[in-house]
């Protein structure tokens, strides 16, 4: 029957896509630019990558431009990176190219996909594991299941290095300062004992923050100026998609050396 035949098709394909990402060169936890921009660059790379994001859509702020007038600003330092992922874009002054966001969004989106990259929706990761005091993975749960307060136990999944993209939040940054009893870096300094997380400070970090901040935990996008006190910068994305690639780069040259 074909409606038995639909029903098998998506619960086995979909289990043998989870099974072979259950070890992973890279864990990408959030779907905004900076992290399907990475994760582009290192699938294509050859490396072992998937994206978890726990909404339905990934792509971040992306989607909705500036207060859903839905165009993007990118600076002319990021345009090698629209013009990899076919993106059309136009010339607003000397400085800054205007792209549609929704074409935009798909592009990068489609560009990992096809690259190598597997994307998890409606994923969020709580956890992350550690192994002899390194970032050694990501403990992941339905985003539903959280949501709803559901108690229902997680899943492992198993990577050499994990990034951190979820913007403002940082959450990973903040799950391990929390479980290894540090403080996280602010523009005043504070932290607890001799240990810190390495961050960046400052209005143009976003892509100067873009490192490894504990063994095994990158940190690439927002986050990396997040958990530097950063405010938000707004919709300017070519620093997001430069941190992307900037971090993909870093692990590439690490894992391939």
């Amino acid at each position: 029957m074909i409606e038995k035949e639909v029903s098998k098709g998506i619960i086995s394909t979909y289990f043998e896509k989870m099974e072979k990402c259950l070890d992973l060169d890279v864990a990408i936890v959030g779907g905004g630019p900076s992290g399907i921009v990475a994760a582009y660059y290192m699938a294509k790379a050859g490396l072992k990558v998937a994206l978890f994001d726990r909404k339905l859509s990934p792509g971040g702020g992306m989607w909705g431009g500036a207060m859903m007038f839905n165009q993007l600003v990118i600076q002319k330092e990021a345009l090698a990176i629209i013009k990899d992922f076919d993106i059309n874009y136009e010339q607003y002054n000397d400085d800054l190219f205007t792209a549609d966001s929704i074409e935009s969004t798909s592009a990068l989106l489609y560009k990992a996909v096809h690259a190598g990259a597997t994307i998890f929706n409606c994923y969020s990761v709580e956890d992350v594991v550690f192994k002899n005091n390194i970032v050694s993975g990501v403990v992941v749960n339905w985003t539903p299941v959280l949501r709803e307060g559901l108690h229902v136990d997680p899943l492992n999944i198993m990577a050499k290095f994990v990034i951190d993209g979820t913007g403002h939040d940082s959450e990973m940054c903040k799950v391990v300062a929390r479980k290894n009893g540090i403080k996280l870096n602010t523009s005043t300094g504070d932290v607890i004992g001799e240990r810190s997380l390495d961050v960046a400070e400052g209005e143009q970090q976003v892509v100067e923050g873009t490192k490894e901040i504990y063994p095994g935990l990158y940190v690439c996008g927002m986050a990396s100026s997040a958990v530097g006190g950063t405010p938000r910068m707004g919709p300017i994305f070519g620093g997001m998609l430069m941190s992307g690639k900037k971090v993909a780069e870093m692990i590439i040259k690490r894992i391939q050396a």
